[in-house]
């Protein structure tokens, strides 16, 4: 099992499913990175090429977190480890 998990483990790192797992990732972990307040306005919903796409209910709100977006990118680069999101669209 544990040599199963080894070259599982090589040919995700050494293939492009890498940066798409952690791409993906920075989707799930939304509300711990920005916190309940702004989870509770907005949502991820996905990532396309290192854009992380975010669902924001007020135009207020858009406008605060486009102020505090490359705060927020490195948190989440920060978080998965890579710096695989480059760019946050707010909708």
């Amino acid at each position: 099992m544990e040599r199963l998990k080894k070259v599982l483990k090589k040919t995700i790192e050494n293939s492009s499913f890498k940066n798409a797992i952690l791409q993906e990732n920075a989707v799930s972990m939304w509300s711990d990175v920005v916190g309940k307040n702004i989870s509770e306005i907005s949502k991820a919903t996905s990532v396309d090429r290192g854009v992380l796409f975010v669902k924001v209910e007020s135009a207020t709100w858009k406008q605060e977190l486009y102020m505090q977006k490359n705060e927020i990118i490195n948190k989440i680069n920060k978080k998965i480890g890579s710096k695989a999101i480059k760019e946050i669209r707010l909708v």
